[in-house]
């Protein structure tokens, strides 16, 4: 799809991809039991204020899993497309939201060129080991339209990766996450943290707005 490389990750890599997919593969079902009803309407209204060409929009729905905002992109007027590299996640989107919805590992993407108005990244990124992020970032920056906006929201920490139970993240700092997207080709345009109207203690989640450069 994309022009030039996609992302081609080492044997390692592969193999922790393999392992957390396999446990969202296996829980499925309880994965959306369980967020369903969860409200990310911040989130999504953070990507969506941003763009700044004409509706309706492309967007991407990157790491889409059962396909719960794919519905809410749909039902906005939006043209949107989901990502997942679970294969259950992939047909369950499919079904829930009447979007063409990709199958594709996070670790290899490869997308088209200057498709897409938004990339709504909700709870994904973080998976991807900190050596590949870079070139997962740069398949983002070049499948959005010039102008285009990526929304990112991920569980923060100390710079820190490795196993949680049955699945594999990368933790970062503030900093450390806008250094990886500036050098991405990323402008920042906003962040903040969830859940919303809590100590910062008790907000684990870091989201911020990037328009690519």
């Amino acid at each position: 799809m994309a022009e030039g490389s996609a992302t081609d990750p080492d044997e390692e890599s592969a193999q922790l991809a393999s392992r957390t997919l396999g446990h969202y593969q296996a829980n499925a079902e309880r994965f959306r039991e369980g967020t369903q009803d969860h409200d990310v309407s911040q989130n999504i209204e953070a990507l969506l204020r941003h763009i700044q060409a004409p509706a309706p929009w492309q967007i991407l729905d990157l790491g889409c899993g059962p396909g719960r905002d794919l519905r809410t992109f749909r039902a906005l007027g939006h043209n949107a497309v989901g990502l997942d590299g679970a294969e259950a996640f992939v047909q369950m989107a499919r079904e829930a939201s009447g979007c063409e919805v990709w199958h594709q590992d996070f670790l290899a993407l490869d997308l088209p060129a200057a498709r897409f108005d938004g990339i709504f990244a909700n709870a994904c990124l973080f998976h991807i080991p900190s050596h590949l992020l870079p070139g997962a970032l740069a398949q983002l920056h070049q499948t959005l339209k010039p102008g285009g906006v990526l929304f990112s929201s991920n569980p923060r920490g100390e710079d820190q990766e490795g196993w949680s139970g049955e699945r594999y993240g990368a933790y970062y700092r503030l900093e450390t996450w806008r250094a990886l997207l500036q050098a991405a080709g990323f402008v920042e345009l906003e962040h903040y943290y969830r859940p919303a109207g809590l100590p910062r203690e008790q907000q684990p989640w870091l989201a911020s707005v990037w328009r690519r450069g």
